[in-house]
């Protein structure tokens, strides 16, 4: 009997011991392998009925994607929760695994919940992504964060083909964000949480809150956002000890100044959360502060937005079911907002007083923070927005069935496409594109065009069957505008995915052109005159025989015309 007790007593220890974190038993020195983090998670799902890990899918990693969830009646259907009205919490950690905070907060979070000392409400239900970038994370070392204040290892900011997860939302390059994003549809989240750590200036707070801009997000989700949501998480964070600050967009200098409030477009995060109507939150604890206080901080904000949620759930279902109604009758939808810069939001900021000294290394005059010299002012914060661009929406676009890497992303993001059933002739709008600047250097994998300048032809073209008509009279009307916009600074052709049409494909031999221009400048006097008159005001074009002949041919029946011709259709 002592024997068999004894035995019990061993075996119960090691589970306690599997129950803890390494974190936790480091006395918050280390964080968690990811080996060590996926046993964990198992050994949750074994010993507890209210959590449930499953795969979610692919990642480049060759390791899939793992979701953890959590709710108090073990049920996790997710049509059931939202019958019985339930808040539903995507909390995303790991997208920059260097940044390992929220991977370890959230192992505790989900173990205190399951093992009943931390109360998750029954109208709330969590859905963890216990690591994102596993790729990242795998690639481990003490080094690529040479700034941050522990732990003694972590990942590396790109995944496993060198991307920044954190600006794939639109284009979806990785297998991983492709995954994620299915369970973001599958889920509808009402609250998103992503955990990050900042880099940037040095400053008293131990925690920075990055919202979805407010009037970016628009209608009444920005109202209730601006005017109860951000006011009570900062409340509450107070409570529990943590001066809430926004995140401090500032770099290189002082912030005491004040700052403009970060721009998350789509390829973002928590940008493209907003595309979908969700309170979508980055949370940005500061990279000098030691790792168990960081971890800490992220606990406690995690709590915040549960106990949040689940006080406030009628109002977040509600302000989220009004917005959607509201872009299902929007006539215009933004594209691009630009900061104004004559309006601002006063905010309690806690820094250090800042300096410069010679260098020791340059012997130039060097930036440095004077930890004891702290002081408390107040400082505009501007985030406000205006919108710099927008686009109608149109009835429906026609896009052909040969982009197949714009339609699959479409398809992913829970677009509705009806194939077209037979060749046809359908008066459209089509856009040329006139001119766009391009990077340098490639961003993320990609050249991307920004400043694109297009002019509009309605006009009758032939479609083919097997292309696909998409209405825009539905849930994802937001997404679909600022993706299949030409001009849309996160759309498609801004990343890349028409590029084909910007190269001309057919040609001309000038010595046997020269006599079929002839004879159509004299069929078309008003093609003659236009380049007369052109010779007239160029003097450059007027002696370049190359150049008038080419003109002559782009103004031809000869000249291509889906050259530089947008490929997605807009039906007025």
């Amino acid at each position: 009997m002592r024997k068999v007790l004894f035995v019990f007593l061993i075996l119960s220890s090691i589970v306690s011991l599997a129950r803890k974190t390494d974190f936790e038993l480091s006395n918050g020195r280390r964080s968690v392998t990811y080996k060590e983090l996926i046993a964990f998670y198992k050994q949750l799902d074994e010993n507890y009925s209210t959590i449930k890990m499953e795969q979610a899918g692919p990642t480049d990693a060759y390791y899939p994607l793992h979701v953890v969830y959590y709710s108090n009646d073990a049920s996790f259907d997710i049509r059931t929760w939202k019958n019985q009205r339930k808040i539903v919490i995507l909390i995303n950690n790991g997208i920059h695994p260097g940044e390992p905070d929220g991977i370890d907060a959230s192992m505790m979070l989900l173990r205190d919940a399951a093992e009943g000392k931390l109360k998750i409400p029954d109208n709330v239900a969590l859905a963890v992504i216990p690591v994102f970038n596993i790729g990242g994370m795998l690639n481990r070392s003490s080094y690529s964060r040479a700034n941050q204040d522990g732990p003694e290892e972590y990942g590396f900011r790109g995944n496993s083909k060198n991307l920044d997860l954190n600006r794939d939302f639109i284009k979806m390059d990785a297998k991983e964000t492709r995954s994620l994003v299915k369970v973001f549809h599958q889920l509808d989240p009402d609250v998103f949480i992503d955990n990050h750590v900042s880099d940037g200036a040095d400053y008293q707070h131990v925690m920075t809150l990055l919202p979805t801009l407010h009037d970016k997000l628009g209608g009444s989700m920005a109202y209730y956002m601006r005017t109860t949501f951000e006011p009570l998480i900062y409340a509450d964070m107070k409570n529990r000890g943590y001066d809430l600050v926004p995140y401090v967009n500032h770099w290189g200098h002082t912030p005491d100044k004040g700052w403009i409030s970060f721009y998350d477009g789509p390829r973002f995060m928590s940008g493209f959360a907003a595309l979908f109507h969700t309170y979508a939150f980055v949370t940005e604890t500061h990279m000098l502060k030691p790792f168990m206080q960081r971890v800490e901080a992220t606990y406690a904000i995690m709590q915040s937005f549960i106990s949040f949620s689940s006080s406030h759930a009628n109002e977040i279902i509600s302000t989220r079911a009004e917005q959607k109604e509201h872009y299902e009758k929007a006539t215009k939808v933004p594209l691009y907002w630009l900061v104004d810069t004559s309006k601002h939001t006063t905010i309690t900021f806690k820094g250090y007083e800042a300096g410069y000294k010679p260098s020791e290394v340059s012997g130039q005059p060097r930036l440095f923070y004077d930890r004891s010299k702290p002081y408390t002012k107040q400082i505009p914060l501007h985030d406000s927005y205006t919108p710099a661009q927008s686009a109608s929406v149109p009835r429906a676009y026609i896009i052909g069935r040969g982009w197949t890497n714009v339609i699959n992303r479409l398809k992913i993001n829970g677009v509705k496409m009806d194939i077209i059933p037979a060749d046809t002739t359908i008066l459209i709008t089509a856009n040329y594109i006139d001119d766009y600047e391009t990077v340098k250097k490639p961003y993320e994998g990609h050249y991307l065009h920004s400043n694109i300048k297009v002019h509009s032809i309605h006009k009758e073209v032939r479609v083919l069957k097997g292309d696909y008509i998409i209405s825009t009279n539905q849930p994802a009307k937001r997404y679909i505008l600022e993706t299949l916009e030409p001009t849309a600074p996160d759309g498609f052709f801004a990343w890349g995915f028409f590029d084909a049409i910007l190269q001309q494909k057919e040609g001309y031999s000038d010595y046997v052109f020269e006599d079929e221009a002839a004879e159509l400048l004299k069929q078309n006097p008003e093609l003659k005159h236009v380049v007369e008159e052109k010779q007239k005001a160029d003097s450059n074009f007027g002696t370049d025989g190359e150049a008038q002949l080419d003109f002559v041919y782009k103004h031809s029946p000869y000249f291509e015309p889906t050259y530089a011709r947008y490929p997605v259709f807009r039906i007025e």
